[in-house]
């Protein structure tokens, strides 16, 4: 069965596109030159611009000294959890809005207010509300997962085509073996391709939440280098996000290779 949607894309899935990996690699020496380049010679102090040499030297002392290691396993526990939080929630809210036109429309308009209003101007309230602990960063991150994958929930299920409702319908199938056996299968790959946004945002969402009060955390370890004017460690937990979101993204795209083979063996 070819799961609606599958063919029209803009993403292929993890390892389709390893055609020319040395590529990336071209691209990033070629950064790290142009990087090199104006620190050494716009004649910006170090506390501006430090050269890539200068942060990976201070890298390795938030590494040697502990630092670096426990801020970012403070954030990447704060992901977790919010990523984990926001798409459950949001793909269980999202089936049932989309199999449901009456709930749809009393609940959108809050779906929709709740969206407009930017995540940085949430964030306070949250901290307010539960503190700078953990409960309040989980929640942020939670809160920017929530509409892409709700999103992608409702359009997947949708999706599915009602001569295959039907076709179950005559087989006498359970609404339980209808979600498992269809529902779920051919809505699959839109609904990976929300949790690929979702795990990205996540990233966005742990790191607003600790700029706005935290006592540890990468955006925690932001605002101490603001602070000091280290702008070197500002740039190892730039570094470190991005790395991070790389990681979670290619995690999330590996899964989906592996749950949508089949559709790779039917093409």
């Amino acid at each position: 069965m070819q799961a609606p949607g599958a063919k029209h894309s803009n993403f292929a899935p993890s390892g389709t596109s390893t055609r020319h990996p040395w590529t990336a690699v071209v691209s990033l020496m070629v950064g790290l030159a142009a990087w090199w380049l104006a620190s050494r010679f716009s004649g910006l102090p170090a506390f501006i611009l430090p050269s890539p040499m200068q942060v990976l030297a201070r890298f390795g002392t938030a590494m040697g000294d502990g630092s670096l290691l426990q801020h970012t396993l403070a954030t990447l526990e704060e992901i977790i959890l919010g990523l984990l939080a926001g798409t459950l929630s949001a793909t269980v809210l999202g089936y049932l809005l989309a199999k449901s036109r009456l709930f749809e429309q009393l609940i959108s308009p809050y779906l929709v207010a709740m969206q407009a209003v930017p995540i940085v101007a949430i964030a306070p309230l949250m901290v307010i509300w539960f503190g700078p602990g953990m409960v309040s960063k989980v929640l942020i991150c939670s809160l920017i997962v929530f509409f892409p994958v709700l999103v992608n929930t409702v359009v997947g299920v949708r999706a599915v085509p009602r001569s295959l409702h039907a076709l179950m319908g005559s087989l006498r199938s359970t609404r339980l073996q209808v979600l498992l056996k269809l529902e779920l299968p051919a809505s699959l790959p839109i609904l990976l391709g929300g949790l690929r946004i979702g795990a990205t945002l996540s990233v966005i969402g742990a790191v607003v939440g600790e700029l706005v009060g935290a006592n540890q955390g990468l955006g925690f370890l932001i605002n101490v280098g603001r602070g000091q004017y280290d702008t070197a460690l500002v740039f190892v937990a730039i570094i470190t996000l991005v790395i991070m979101a790389l990681l979670l993204y290619s995690l999330v795209a590996y899964f989906e290779h592996r749950l949508l083979a089949w559709q790779e063996w039917r093409e």
